[in-house]
């Protein structure tokens, strides 16, 4: 896997959806360099546990010890590696009502990507 250290925090998403590229872009530039942001399509999936399956239909945060977290719980665990005022928001995300808020969102989101900017209909699931 190209990267930093093997047990290196990963957010994993997919590159052939330009919305998805995108925010990816956007949160790489925000997290630390020890942090990896890479599309599902350059990575050994079995060798991080995960299958096209899993990654086809959600983004994915791998954290050093290999624990897993899917949709908007990855997306919360990168926003707290950003750090700043983006932390707080993150926990948020995992904190019942606002973790139930953010996983319907997150739904929406990834079932009208390829409708929101940057999106294209390879952005459907």
């Amino acid at each position: 896997m190209p990267g930093n250290a093997p047990n290196a925090p990963i957010l994993i998403f997919d590159g052939d959806c330009s919305f998805c590229t995108t925010s990816a872009a956007w949160i790489e530039q925000r997290v630390p360099d020890d942090v990896r942001v890479e599309p599902w399509q350059r990575l050994d999936l079995d060798a991080i546990g995960l299958t096209e399956g899993d990654v086809t239909t959600a983004a994915y945060w791998v954290d050093e010890h290999g624990k897993t977290y899917r949709g908007h719980r990855s997306i919360a665990k990168a926003l707290m590696a950003a750090g700043g005022g983006w932390k707080p928001v993150g926990v948020l995300m995992l904190v019942p009502p606002f973790s139930w808020l953010a996983a319907v969102a997150y739904l929406l989101i990834a079932k009208n990507r390829h409708r929101l900017p940057g999106g294209t209909p390879a952005c459907k699931l």
